[in-house]
C-alpha cells in the first residue's frame, strides 16, 4: 500500500524521512594520504542503513584547490552531484571535466578518482545504492589510521 501525499502529513517524520539537514552544518572529518602529497579531502556520511536511511547510502564530501579525493573503488554503485566547483573525473579510459550542476552514476567496482582544478573547493553530494558502503583506496593511506579501506559507520 503506498501513501498519498496528504497521508504523509500526519505521519511521524522519523518513520518515513530524515529530517532536513544542510551540509554546511555537517560535523565532518578530514582525511589526508600518507602516501602521496595531493589526496586530502573533507566530509560526512549522513544518512546509511540504521541512520536516516533504510537501503542507501548519502555522502558529503569536498577537496580544496589543487587536490584529489583519491584513486579508489566502491562496493556499490554511486551517483555524484557536483554542488561547487570545478574538477576532473579520473577514470582508467580518461579524465572527463566536472563543474556545478554536473551529475554521474559509477557502477559498483569502477576505479575513479576526482581532482580539483579550480581555485575554490570541489563539494560534491554523492548517493549509493545499498546501506552499506566500503571505499577500496588503491595507492592511498588515510590518516588519521594508517587506513586503506574507508567506509559508512555501519560496517
Amino acid at each position: 500500500m503506498s501513501a498519498s501525499p496528504s497521508d504523509l502529513s500526519t505521519m511521524p517524520a522519523t518513520a518515513t524521512v530524515m529530517e532536513p539537514l544542510n551540509v554546511d552544518s555537517l560535523d565532518t572529518f578530514e582525511l589526508t594520504s600518507s602516501t602521496t602529497d595531493d589526496a586530502a579531502w573533507v566530509g560526512q556520511f549522513f544518512a546509511y542503513g540504521g541512520s536516516g536511511a533504510d537501503q542507501s547510502t548519502a555522502i558529503y564530501f569536498a577537496m580544496p584547490p589543487g587536490k584529489r579525493l583519491g584513486r579508489h573503488t566502491d562496493t556499490a554503485e554511486e551517483t555524484q552531484y557536483i554542488l561547487s566547483g570545478t574538477g576532473e573525473l579520473l577514470l582508467d579510459e580518461g579524465a572527463r571535466p566536472v563543474r556545478a550542476g554536473d551529475v554521474f552514476v559509477l557502477k559498483q567496482g569502477t576505479a575513479h578518482d576526482l581532482r580539483n582544478t579550480g581555485s575554490e573547493p570541489l563539494r560534491i553530494i554523492a548517493f549509493f545504492s545499498a546501506p552499506k558502503v566500503q571505499q577500496h583506496w588503491t595507492t592511498e593511506v588515510w590518516e588519521p589510521g594508517a587506513l586503506k579501506v574507508t567506509g559508512t559507520p555501519n560496517n
